[in-house]
């Protein structure tokens, strides 16, 4: 190549070409003053533009790459300097051997969702940082992500890939840039905010678990159509990765979680899934309980399991990201009304629904129950269903085990004995027995650590031998027990079976 081995600004020289995009081209460069490798992006000769249009691309470039070199990050690519090469800016960084994600991604290949996971956990880790240094990326992408040695993940190409006022259309109608990571609002031509890495973040974690962007249509057009106004498909490989990727693909920029709820998020269906032979989350309440409940198995089967009762700590320590998995983030949940905190009791009738709440009736579960506006139901199987809080930490679930035991206290307590084996952070509050609605009843309430926050739960199990126990279960922060403690009050009070 024409340009390989040439020197710029009198130090770096040029000795292979490692990438190339829509804006520039990357080498590998010998640093020949301080001895080092660096990678360098050279912007491309743009002859359809006038010399005032060129003139405004490089000063903004190079603004933009000096904002991007205050970012202090492991997960961000070091921006060592801006130089000049006849009269065009290079962006000089940090060289990261490897290969990038979009490689990895070729040919429809795809990954993991834990893997998904931690690459993804590492990109809004980034994006944190570049954001809080008020620095954009827009065009976050797999071809951006590089995956270094030790595991390392690196988003480059920092507030260089999109300027701001430059066309996004070529003379012959076809897009510039990433069409297939650019979110709706940037399709409609409004300015790009934190919002709009995000949703480039999720559609690079949709095609991490699918194979393939989440719009991609035959043309750049029918693209940009497609993210502006179709629905998303359904995703079929994503598992846990599925509710927080369909909140960051959302239409508007307003509705998605931010890039805290997304961690959340992303830290719960990696770290929950990955460290332990955890059942597949297919039901909520194997997520947001300490009971090691696995998807599609009896309370029968349940009971002869000692490996599931095993995993009961690990399910306690899921709890402290409850239902993250289920995020609806652009709900904000209404405050619940003050109830007095009371035990079970042994009445029949349910209480009227209280302003704030509304009547939710479960037919594949058989009851009905109150829930406070604005929480939502995430996935759920035969055995149970989750509704989350908008901050996705408090939980209300619902559960059923057919047929039940000898006793709900004794099921609670053969839990309890293994749970403190394995979560040593656990703290019993009470555990006792009780009646209610007529039938055999336990109670318990406990608190354990989470992984930034002490967590409360308190789960009321109710049912006779031969027939259905359900089980009414909140998880909610410690710290605000007194804001959440209503609505395990309100379920129980408004609770409703289909045999009461």
């Amino acid at each position: 190549m024409s340009d390989e081995g040439r020197r710029i600004a009198g130090r770096y020289r040029l000795t292979e070409q490692i990438g190339r995009g829509g804006m520039g081209t990357v080498w590998r460069a010998d640093d020949e003053v301080l001895a080092r490798q660096v990678a360098i992006k050279r912007l491309h000769a743009r002859p359809e533009l006038s010399a005032d249009e060129l003139a405004t691309l490089f000063e903004r470039t190079r603004r933009e790459a000096r904002s991007a070199a205050r970012i202090a990050h492991p997960n961000v690519i070091v921006v060592h300097d801006v130089v000049d090469d006849d009269g065009r800016p290079c962006i000089v960084m940090e060289y990261v051997p490897g290969t990038t994600l979009a490689d990895l991604l070729k040919d429809g290949r795809t990954l993991p969702h834990q893997e998904a996971a931690r690459i993804g956990l590492d990109m809004v880790a980034a994006l944190r940082a570049a954001h809080a240094a008020g620095v954009l990326h827009r065009d976050v992408k797999p071809g951006n992500v590089l995956l270094g040695a030790g595991d390392r993940i690196v988003l480059t190409d920092f507030g260089i890939a999109m300027t701001d006022g430059t066309s996004t259309l070529t003379k012959t109608g076809e897009m510039v840039g990433s069409i297939h990571y650019m979110a709706p609002e940037r399709i409609r031509g409004l300015t790009p905010g934190t919002a709009s890495d995000l949703w480039a973040l999720g559609a690079t974690l949709y095609q991490a678990v699918e194979g393939r962007p989440p719009f991609r249509r035959v043309t750049a057009m029918e693209t940009a159509y497609a993210i502006a106004v179709d629905p998303l498909e359904p995703m079929k490989r994503a598992g846990p990765l599925e509710p927080i990727v369909e909140a960051l693909l959302i239409k508007e920029p307003d509705e998605r979680p931010t890039a805290e709820q997304t961690e959340r998020a992303l830290q719960t269906a990696w770290w929950g899934e990955s460290t332990a032979e955890l059942p597949p989350p297919a039901t909520e309440s194997a997520v947001a309980r300490p009971e090691p409940k696995p998807a599609g198995d009896s309370g029968r089967g349940r009971r002869r399991s000692r490996k599931g009762l095993a995993l009961g700590g690990i399910a306690v320590a899921v709890a402290a990201a409850v239902a993250a998995t289920a995020f609806v983030l652009h709900t904000t949940s209404k405050s619940a009304p003050g109830h007095a905190a009371s035990s079970p009791t042994t009445t029949a009738s349910a209480s009227p629904v209280p302003e704030g709440y509304h009547l939710v009736r479960d037919r594949q579960l058989g009851v009905s129950f109150p829930v406070p506006d604005g929480w939502k139901a995430g996935k759920r199987t035969a055995e149970g269903v989750t509704y989350t809080d908008a901050t996705g930490l408090a939980g209300l679930t619902i559960g059923v085990v057919d047929p039940a035991g000898p006793n709900p206290s004794t099921h609670f307590a053969d839990i309890e004995a293994n749970t403190k084996v394995n979560y040593p952070t656990y703290r019993r509050l009470r555990m006792q027995q009780t009646t209610f609605q007529q039938q055999p009843a336990a109670i318990w309430e406990f608190t354990f650590q989470g992984r930034a926050r002490v967590f409360r739960a308190i789960d009321l199990g109710f049912g006779r031998e031969g027939d259905r126990e359900y089980d009414i279960y909140l998880s909610a922060p410690d710290a605000k027990w007194d804001t959440y403690r209503p609505v395990f009050d309100t379920a129980r009070d408004g609770f409703v079976t289909s045999a009461s």
